[in-house]
């Protein structure tokens, strides 16, 4: 394997064929809303996930195509979208789950925009104040939640929205994926350095000591082009390095086959399988034996086709399993299946049998 062959020599030109087979839609068919039970900074309580259409994530659009797992850019409206718009989609959205269920008790709103929360192309100034003095009006709301690239985090701008709530946690998830700078540019194509990452850091610990802000990282499991043992080691490794700068939590996201990216053109030619869900439940065993902050394991598909996979005896066990500590934060219990020998010869040999494609011969 290569890991030198440049991605933006790939990625662009795969971006641009995935663009064109995207149906546009009008902006509120590309807006969504739900909640569930999550883990709050103060305990478990409730999230409000509210997803708003923005022309898209900007490093997607630009001419390096974004990153290689990723596929959200195909959920945007790819136009711009007025502020008075946005927050009307907004408050019909809040409204929808608020009816659902009232908000009562801690509670957190996270808002996703397919890119950068904090970047003004995406979403305008006027939009993003509306929304969060909307938001300011609910007691039990405690966390406001958006992400954003590291590029896009000041001073200024996280002064004026941890104003606009004064007395609730204002949270910044980025999406640093592997706190190795090689895997993250030349295997995900982040378009950033740890250096970029540690400086938006240092601007949120700064501030820590008049407002509620804090950082929280997403890290992927298992980039293409990546080992099932490496994954494993990096994802540990990443995530207490994160720990050691003061990010607030760590989110784990393990890949899943998203349409129109170089993951699944790798996919679909037996170069690439997501990670195990043994190797997910080995990852949280180990750092929350090794850190001091919530550690959160995504599970959207499990046990499906395009992501971790076991066996079908266990995939849904281990899924419950791995929702059930997300909340109360323990240590995974011992869990036995006869598909876990295959994922032990895997990891051991993986280093052995990983793909050695030849990027260039994908385009």
């Amino acid at each position: 394997m290569n890991d030198q062959q440049p991605l933006n020599n790939l990625l662009p030109d795969i971006r641009k064929k995935a663009l064109k087979r995207v149906k546009k839609r009008p902006p509120h068919e590309s807006a969504a809303s739900w909640s569930g039970e999550d883990l709050l900074y103060s305990g478990p309580g409730r999230s409000i996930f509210i997803v708003l259409p923005t022309p898209g994530c900007a490093w997607a659009l630009a001419g390096s195509g974004g990153c290689s797992m990723c596929s959200y850019i195909a959920d945007s409206p790819l136009e711009e979208v007025s502020s008075e718009e946005l927050v009307e989609i907004f408050k019909v959205e809040f409204q929808r789950q608020i009816q659902n269920q009232e908000i009562t008790g801690p509670t957190a709103i996270k808002i996703f925009v397919s890119g950068s929360f904090l970047n003004e192309e995406e979403i305008p100034r006027e939009a993003r104040r509306e929304i969060f003095q909307i938001i300011n009006e609910y007691d039990d709301v405690e966390e406001v939640v958006v992400e954003s690239r590291p590029e896009y985090v000041s001073e200024e701008v996280l002064r004026d929205f941890c104003q606009l709530i004064p007395d609730k946690i204002f949270e910044v998830a980025m999406g640093l994926e592997s706190a190795d700078d090689t895997i993250r540019l030349q295997r995900i194509n982040k378009g950033f350095t740890l250096e970029d990452f540690q400086k938006s850091m240092d601007i949120i610990n700064q501030l820590k000591s008049d407002f509620k802000v804090q950082g929280k990282v997403y890290l992927l499991v298992k980039p293409v082009l990546t080992s099932e043992r490496e994954a494993i080691e990096d994802a540990v490794k990443s995530a207490q390095y994160a720990a050691e700068i003061g990010v607030g939590r760590v989110a784990f996201c393990p890949s899943t086959i998203h349409k129109g990216t170089l993951m699944e053109i790798l996919w679909r030619r037996g170069s690439y399988q997501p990670p195990w869900i043994w190797s997910a439940l080995e990852i949280i065993k180990r750092v929350r034996e090794s850190v001091n902050i919530p550690v959160i394991m995504d599970t959207a598909g499990f046990g499906t086709r395009r992501g971790p996979y076991n066996c079908k005896k266990c995939n849904s066990k281990l899924k419950d399993l791995i929702i059930k500590t997300n909340i109360n934060q323990t240590i995974p219990e011992e869990v036995e299946c006869d598909c876990k020998n295959k994922w032990v010869a895997d990891v051991e040999f993986s280093d052995v049998t990983r793909s050695t494609t030849n990027l260039m011969k994908n385009r």
